[in-house]
């Protein structure tokens, strides 16, 4: 299993300070999420139903005309190396490394290197995994260049694999639209603009095809009642979706700010984090930690991310503990 951010409990259990008095930026996940009603009970005690809306609405919020609900874009990411021959696949890096780890656990030749390298060497792949924007490089891509890749890697039966699961703060960046073709695969997930991870969930916009292969491999049920109430209504509040994104794009800008003012000026980040390259990563991450703030530190290149403080008190806390750190 590989580690991710958000391990409080452990960081918790780490340092002897209680679960409670931690601030988590360990994260990409929005610290203002969707306000979730309550679910009726008859949710609770029916199988989940395909024709509930769900799909109706999450091809309306992805302008996507095909859509596949998985158990988070995770689920999508395991399963798709399972339905291809051996590969030979470039997957973007630094970035979310489960994308690497499952196309290798299914047998197909990985090569991991930065975007600019694996676009100039697309004739020796079947595959391409871009992350748009990337996690945590933040790199992103033009869509009529990514349709010109797209069409190159399909002309020979490859696949071109788009994990946007960062781009709801700036949508109309995002590919979906066209993901109609085949060889295009674009993953979405609710988890970090709706701050949602809790539901796991997300949605795969491809061929049909390709969705039908998707769905014989992962299997009936992939989203529980609960999960797909919640999450069609929050697809459909456009009211709080846009509110939701000037904000969280006015708290990144608050939290370069502050970073660059300690002299941790950020290489990449979005709307939902920033990320800073330091040789003394693995050092202030420590340090913060002893503070109570648990930031997701990465060794290759040495780095810190920082998801975004909730409020006033949590900006104040991280200023006092990196003015403490750096000294």
């Amino acid at each position: 299993m590989l580690e991710h951010g958000g391990r409080l409990r452990q960081a918790a259990r780490d340092h002897g300070i209680p679960l409670e008095q931690w601030l988590d930026l360990s994260t990409g996940i929005s610290p203002f999420g969707w306000p979730v009603p309550s679910v009726p009970a008859s949710v609770w005690r029916r199988l989940p139903e395909e024709d509930d809306g769900l799909i109706e609405a999450a091809c309306a919020y992805y302008e996507a005309a095909h859509v596949l609900p998985v158990a988070g874009s995770q689920a999508a990411i395991q399963a798709l190396p399972l339905l291809r021959p051996t590969s030979r696949v470039g997957v973007i890096a630094p970035g979310y490394a489960e994308h690497a780890h499952a196309w290798r656990r299914a047998g197909h030749q990985v090569t991991t290197q930065a975007a600019d390298a694996l676009l100039a060497n697309l004739a020796s792949l079947d595959v391409l995994v871009l992350i748009h924007p990337n996690n945590p490089g933040g790199e992103r891509f033009d869509a009529e260049a990514l349709l010109r890749v797209h069409a190159e890697l399909a002309r020979r039966g490859g696949w071109l694999v788009i994990d946007e699961a960062f781009i709801d703060v700036a949508p109309e960046q995002s590919v979906c639209r066209y993901a109609d073709r085949e060889g295009l695969i674009v993953l979405r997930s609710v988890g970090k603009f709706f701050g949602l991870a809790g539901v796991r969930a997300g949605f795969v916009c491809a061929s049909p095809s390709m969705l039908r292969a998707l769905r014989e491999q992962l299997g009936p049920w992939t989203l529980s009642g609960p999960s797909r109430y919640v999450v069609q209504q929050a697809l459909a509040d456009r009211a709080w979706q846009a509110q939701a994104r000037v904000r969280l794009l006015q708290t990144s800008e608050r939290l370069a700010a502050l970073l660059s003012r300690h002299a941790w000026h950020p290489t990449a980040g979005c709307g939902l984090f920033q990320w800073c390259c330091r040789d003394d990563a693995s050092r202030v991450h420590q340090a913060l930690a002893r503070h109570g703030i648990l930031t997701r530190l990465f060794e290759t290149p040495s780095s810190l991310r920082f998801g975004l403080p909730p409020d006033d008190a949590a900006f104040e806390r991280l200023d006092r503990a990196l003015q403490e750190a750096m000294q």
